[in-house]
C-alpha cells in the first residue's frame, strides 16, 4: 500500500515538474516572441566572411567550402542550369521569396529542356509558405515529406523523423551538402557552412537521394548503380529513421575518442546526450583542447535555453565556449587534430542524432581539416568566450529556467 502510495506521489511530482517545463518554455517563446517585435530581429547578417576555399581531398575529389550563402547559391544555381541528364535536389525548408522563386524557375527551365529533376522538401518544415509556390509543373517530379508520416503506426519510431537534409547533385558529377537552407534570410544573414564536391564521392549523395526517393516513392523507384570506387577518404553517413539506422552520433562519438590534440565544432543547437557530453569531458580530462561555437541568440528560444543547461558541466571541465553574436550561426561542422572533420545537416540534439533523416560528411583529410580550421578561426573573431566565472553568475531566475526546463531535453 505505502508502495503504491509513494508511487503515485512521485508521480505526481513528475507531473508537475512536466507541467512547469511546459508553462516555462511557454513563457519564454512568448517573451522572445514579444522581444522580437518591439526590437526587431537583433542578427544584423553583419560577420565576417571568407570566400569559398577549394581543396583536393582523398583521392582526386575536390571540395569547395562555403561560408556564405550568396555564392553558394549562385554556384548551385549555375550548376543546374548547365545540367545536362538530372537534377537531384533536397531541402528541409525552401521560402516562397525571391531567393526560393529563382531556385524554382531554375529547376523547372531544366526539367522543361528535357533534364530529369526530381525534388524533396519537408511537408513539415514548409507549412508557413504558400502552398502555392510548392507545386511544380510537369515534368518536374516531386515527393512532399508528409507532415505526419506515422498514420496508424504511431507508435512505430521507423514511421518518425522530419527530412532535414539538404542535397544537391547534378549529373552525378558535383554534389552539395550542408546546412544552408533556400530563402533570402539564409543567403544573407545567416552564418552557415556548406560543401561543394566534385569526383567520386558525389556518388554517396547520389545514392542517399535516391534511397530516400525509393524508401517514400515505391511506385517511382529510381534506378540504383553500385559505387564504381571504394572511397577511403570521405563518407557519407546518413540517419535513416525508417531503418532505425543512426550513424551520425556513432560517428562523432568514435571521432572524439580519438582525439589526443584539440576538438573544434560549430554547432547551431547544442543540446548532448550523455554519451557525448562525457566524450567531450574526458577528451578535455586527458588534455585536448575543446572549443565550440553557439549562437549567443538562435532562432529556436527553447533550444538556446535547453542548451545552456549543459554549460556549467563543459566549462567545469575546461571546454571553452565561445558565442556567435549579431547572426544566426547555423553550421554543423567539426575538426579534430588538423585531420578529421564533418560537415552537415546533423545538430548535436536528439532529434538529428536519432529521429531525423541527416547527412553528414566524414572526411579524414588534412587540406579540408585546415579549411574548416580557417573558417572556425575566422569566426572565433566574432564571438565572445563565455567564462565558468561568468556563467556562475547568472542570476536566480535563469538557474531555475535551467532546472525546469530538463525534461524537456529528451524533446529535442
Amino acid at each position: 500500500m505505502r508502495r503504491i502510495r509513494l508511487r503515485s506521489i512521485l508521480w505526481r511530482i513528475f507531473e508537475a515538474w512536466l507541467l512547469s517545463a511546459l508553462v516555462t518554455a511557454a513563457a519564454l517563446m512568448g517573451i522572445s516572441k514579444i522581444r522580437k517585435l518591439l526590437r526587431g530581429d537583433e542578427a544584423t547578417g553583419r560577420f565576417p566572411r571568407l570566400e569559398p576555399l577549394t581543396s583536393d581531398v582523398g583521392r582526386g575529389d575536390v571540395a569547395t567550402t562555403y561560408m556564405s550563402g550568396d555564392r553558394l547559391y549562385a554556384d548551385m544555381l549555375a550548376a543546374i542550369e548547365g545540367a545536362r541528364e538530372r537534377v537531384l535536389f533536397e531541402t528541409y525548408i525552401i521560402k516562397g521569396d525571391e531567393t526560393g522563386r529563382r531556385f524554382k524557375d531554375t529547376l523547372v527551365a531544366a526539367a522543361q529542356r528535357g533534364v530529369d529533376v526530381r525534388v524533396v522538401y519537408d511537408g513539415f518544415a514548409n507549412l508557413v509558405v504558400d502552398p502555392r509556390f510548392l507545386r511544380f509543373p510537369a515534368p518536374v517530379k516531386v515527393l512532399r515529406y508528409p507532415v505526419f508520416n506515422a498514420g496508424w503506426q504511431i507508435f512505430n519510431p521507423r514511421r518518425w523523423g522530419r527530412d532535414h537534409r539538404k542535397i544537391l547533385v547534378v549529373d552525378d558529377e558535383v554534389g552539395f551538402v550542408g546546412g544552408y537552407n533556400i530563402g533570402a534570410l539564409y543567403e544573407a544573414s545567416w552564418r552557415d557552412t556548406h560543401v561543394r564536391l566534385r569526383g567520386d564521392a558525389v556518388w554517396d549523395l547520389a545514392n542517399a537521394f535516391i534511397d530516400f526517393w525509393n524508401i517514400h516513392r515505391a511506385h517511382d523507384k529510381m534506378p540504383s548503380a553500385g559505387s564504381p570506387t571504394w572511397q577511403p577518404f570521405v563518407r557519407a553517413h546518413r540517419n535513416v529513421p525508417r531503418q532505425l539506422v543512426f550513424p551520425i552520433r556513432g560517428m562523432y562519438l568514435e571521432a572524439i575518442d580519438r582525439a589526443s590534440r584539440h576538438i573544434r565544432m560549430t554547432a547551431a543547437y547544442f543540446i548532448p546526450d550523455h554519451d557525448i557530453l562525457a566524450a567531450l569531458q574526458d577528451a578535455r580530462g586527458r588534455g585536448v583542447e575543446v572549443d565550440i561555437i553557439v549562437p549567443k541568440v538562435s532562432n529556436h528560444v527553447l533550444a538556446d535555453w535547453l542548451s545552456r543547461g549543459f554549460y556549467g558541466d563543459l566549462l567545469r571541465a575546461g571546454v571553452r565556449l565561445h558565442q556567435y553574436e549579431n547572426a544566426m550561426v547555423h553550421a554543423k561542422t567539426a575538426t579534430i587534430d588538423g585531420s578529421w572533420s564533418t560537415v552537415g545537416t546533423a545538430n548535436i540534439d536528439r532529434l538529428s542524432l536519432s529521429g531525423n533523416y541527416e547527412i553528414n560528411l566524414e572526411v579524414i583529410d588534412e587540406r579540408l581539416a585546415r579549411d574548416l580550421e580557417e573558417a572556425f578561426e575566422t569566426d572565433l573573431g566574432n564571438c565572445t568566450e563565455l567564462t565558468l566565472h561568468e556563467w556562475q553568475q547568472r542570476d536566480v531566475v535563469a538557474r531555475a529556467c535551467e532546472i525546469l526546463l530538463r525534461p524537456l531535453r529528451p524533446l529535442l
